[in-house]
């Protein structure tokens, strides 16, 4: 390729990566969806896109260390203190179950579908075990269920992706060597093998990071380069080991940072976020742009038919033996039957092994590539179109009631919270000071675990069950940088009470995010008037609200609660109202007698 077909196609893979996930981003639909056709169409019209022409062999290099780089920031998000009781347990049975049946399944039924091999059917198999994040996260997203849903396949998305690229791997090399793709104690030390040097790789990868972190307190911006750079130095020294392995490395790595106390991990890291969702979609572009129309039109037909085995049989199956006594309700064991989208490393793992084998003349090689480009455009399109009216169906979506959070412990937040549970919200409360903590505790409201806030701050992480963040603590510089590390890691808006217009703050005064109850009812006026004797009421909104009184906030009728801004809307007749009342006149003091 000359010079300029080599920046077109870089060029052309960039633009259809940002411009598909921007696309999939207004339309609030998973980006795998338009990310995928875009790369199609475009190696389907154009050669400059393709990574071999671009890249030649060292392609499968950069996919290895891309993904590497996906799983460290997957694992960043997995907080074990999370993973307990029965979600471990679950957990740990749906990957068992899913990898064994999975795998034996496919390999049992690709023979007969697609005319290959067993060997090449061992490898279709155990490529399609792995799910991911990258996929399960926006769609639950979407879907909204329950946090305990959440919750477990999260955790098995982002567990299985590296156990399923090492599983991909020593298949792979047994299949080359001509061995048994399946069983025997020799694979299942060459596993442990490769279990240990990624562990040992991940344990480099957090002696690194502690040094960068914690010894030198780098900031934001070098913390992140050193975060990428100690990534992609400790995968890579895992994978010349021994394939494969640096995926292990990535994802222990992130796993232990989020988990191991003392780290000073940047609290935002929008670089590191950035690079990562520009990563997924250059590499779902890059691999798609390898499939050609001529190439999936023999498998169509049959991959179709897989995609329903795997979607009405393997995984229900799975679901259903990995659940039991597992005390959840039988729509919960029904959803979790109903998602296992694949994603990135499945198509990473396939487009890394499939040209190999082929070149090697296994019988049905070909096949892997555009067999695993239709399973995995086939499971996202059929989860996204039906796993919200199946999450409603089964009663596993979350409520539209809101849960707010108020963060602060003076009395006149205190009486807030009870005031909006008295309109029939679910209120959680989190305060800094013990005296304030009692205070919570003494008013019968849900007090939210010390260490909520500074879970908040993890760019992956958060706050479940929480709709709405209200800060409305007596220091306004917190508030300020609250709601700007908070926002994103709750469902919906953070807002913060106003500071005194007066203020000299560090930060409040410069600092933007929605303000709490308009430019007249700050924070110390608030506090003034409650001190005085104003408190709250909550009346229907068809009710004329009395001229002395003040709304601050609305509870619809379906329970989402809306607090008065500056770009508040009305109040339809069967809301209810939240009103701050007036100041008590005072008494005169009776004359001399």
């Amino acid at each position: 390729m000359t010079e300029d077909q080599i920046l077109l196609g870089i060029a052309l893979t960039v633009a259809l990566a940002a411009f598909s996930q921007i696309l999939a981003g207004k339309l609030r639909v998973p980006a795998l969806l338009l990310l995928l056709p875009a790369g199609f169409v475009a190696g389907a019209l154009t050669d400059v896109i393709h990574p071999n022409n671009l890249l030649g062999p060292e392609f499968s290099a950069l996919v290895s260390l891309s993904v590497a780089v996906i799983l460290y920031d997957a694992g960043l998000g997995l907080d074990l203190r999370q993973l307990t009781g029965r979600t471990r347990g679950i957990v740990g049975r749906l990957l068992v179950a899913g990898i064994l049946l999975t795998f034996l399944a496919v390999a049992a039924v690709a023979p007969a579908l697609f005319g290959m091999s067993l060997a090449s059917a061992a490898m279709v198999g155990v490529i399609l075990v792995v799910s991911g994040p990258t996929v399960v996260g926006p769609l639950l997203e979407y879907v909204r269920p329950t946090d305990k849903l959440r919750r477990i396949l999260v955790w098995e998305g982002t567990l299985i992706d590296p156990i399923g690229g090492i599983l991909g791997a020593l298949v792979f090399h047994a299949v080359s060597s001509s061995q048994s793709a399946v069983g025997h104690g020799y694979q299942l030390g060459q596993f442990a093998i490769s279990m240990g040097i990624g562990l040992v790789g991940g344990a480099v990868g957090v002696a690194l990071l502690w040094l960068t972190l914690r010894v030198l307190r780098l900031g934001e911006m070098l913390g992140t380069i050193a975060q990428l750079a100690v990534v992609i130095i400790v995968s890579a020294g895992c994978d010349i080991v021994r394939d494969d392995t640096g995926l292990i490395a990535a994802t222990v790595t992130g796993l232990a940072i989020a988990n191991l106390p003392g780290l000073d991990m940047p609290a935002r890291r929008p670089f590191f976020e950035t690079l990562v969702q520009l990563i997924i979609g250059l590499l779902f572009v890059s691999i798609s742009s390898t499939v050609t129309p001529a190439s999936l039109k023999p498998v169509l037909l049959p991959s179709l038919l897989l995609i329903a085995f795997l979607v009405l049989v393997v995984r229900p199956l799975v679901a259903f033996v990995s659940t039991g006594k597992a005390g959840l309700t039988l729509g919960e064991r029904g959803f979790l039957g109903w998602m296992a989208p694949r994603g990135i490393v499945a198509a990473s793992t396939a487009s890394a092994f499939a040209a190999d084998l082929s070149d090697q003349g296994l019988a049905g090689a070909s096949k892997i590539l555009p067999v695993t480009f239709l399973v995995i455009v086939g499971t996202v399109l059929l989860y996204a179109l039906t796993a919200a009216p199946v999450a409603r169906r089964l009663g596993v979506v979350r409520p539209s009631r809101s849960r707010p959070l108020l963060v602060g412990g003076d009395r006149w937040v205190v009486d807030m919270g009870r005031a909006l549970r008295s309109a029939g919200l679910d209120v959680l409360m989190w305060a800094g000071d013990e005296d304030e903590r009692e205070r919570i505790r003494d008013a019968g409201l849900e007090l939210a675990r010390g260490e909520l806030l500074a879970t908040a701050t993890n760019p992956r992480a958060r706050l479940e069950g929480v709709t709405t963040v209200f800060l409305c603590t007596d220091d306004d510089d917190f508030n300020a940088l609250a709601s700007v590390m908070v926002e994103g890691n709750v469902e919906g808006p953070v807002y913060r009470v106003g500071p005194p217009h007066e203020g000299h703050g560090v930060v409040a005064p410069y600092t933007g995010g929605d303000v709490l109850f308009g430019a007249r009812l700050v924070r110390h006026v608030l506090a003034e008037r409650y001190r005085q004797g104003a408190r709250y009421l909550v009346q229907p909104a068809s009710r004329p609200v009395p001229a002395d009184c003040e709304t601050l906030f609305v509870v619809r009728a379906d329970g989402r609660l809306v607090p008065v801004t500056e770009a508040s809307a009305g109040a339809a007749e069967d809301d209810l109202l939240v009103l701050l009342g007036p100041v008590p006149l005072a008494q005169p003091r009776p004359g001399p007698g």
